[in-house]
């Protein structure tokens, strides 16, 4: 595995406002914890996404130097755990473990699939499952990842975490009946189309376009605006009333 040396600042005071003053000054606020006690610091951002970036980088041994009025000195340390900004992918909290070389720790560590499956050169669908694996270890026997060959994975078949063999000195804590990887079976076009015809439909009826009156409303509304023109639609005229004839002339 590989190890790295950092250095880190004891923090005095701790909360948002100092966390965001050290950001703005490149550096991510950490904690150190040890034996239930935790220590704040803070190091240098780009040191750190650095090391993560490295293949098993988050597993990395960091022998960490600490500066500051309390908790001088060095520790050998791990990374516990990390957050990122979701939005930019900057690094703005890191929690540290500090670990004795001679004490085996309990970690999270990647399962790297490996092989060409027969049952995907069959037509099969290649499916995870788990995507990491608790270990129990020493510090410097903490592996990268954990290898998992699927080349004689076939159609139907799964491969659990029982059948993984674990790198020397490492044991796998994770349950054993636990599938981590699978060969789903091909879908045929009838089933498919089986599957189709069976998913219940909803009935979506005709979107009702902003401002767009019910036909009811639309004749009642056309009538007005039809004699407001004179032109389009005027009414019919009603018939004239007969004249009063001239009264005969004594």
């Amino acid at each position: 595995m590989e190890r790295v040396a950092l250095t880190a600042l004891v923090r005095e005071k701790a909360g948002k406002g100092v966390a965001r003053g050290l950001r703005r000054e490149q550096r991510v606020p950490a904690v150190l914890y040890s034996h239930g006690k935790s220590m704040p610091i803070s190091m240098v951002s780009r040191d750190v996404t650095k090391i993560l970036n490295t293949e098993g980088g988050e597993h990395a041994l960091i022998n960490l130097t600490l500066e500051g009025a309390q908790g001088s000195g060095e520790h050998m340390a791990l990374i516990k755990d990390y957050q990122v900004d979701p939005l930019n992918g900057s690094l703005i909290h890191l929690d540290l473990m500090e670990v004795a070389m001679n004490e085996k720790v309990k970690i999270q560590v990647s399962v790297h699939i490996t092989g060409s499956s027969i049952g995907v050169k069959e037509g099969g669908i290649f499916q995870y499952g788990l995507r990491t694996l608790e270990v129990e270890c020493l510090p410097t026997q903490i592996p990268d990842n954990i290898e998992v060959n699927i080349t004689n994975l076939k159609i139907n078949e799964s491969l659990h975490v029982r059948d993984i063999t674990a790198p020397e000195g490492v044991r796998i804590l994770s349950d054993g009946d636990s599938t981590v990887a699978t060969i789903q079976p091909p879908i045929s076009a009838e089933k498919l189309e089986s599957m189709l015809a069976a998913a219940p439909t909803a009935e979506v009826g005709e979107p009702e376009v902003v401002g767009k009156k019910k036909e009811g409303e639309a004749e009642a509304a056309a009538a007005p605006a039809a004699g407001a023109k004179g032109k389009e639609a005027a009414p019919a005229k009603e018939a004239a009333a007969p004249k009063k004839e001239a009264a005969p002339k004594k």
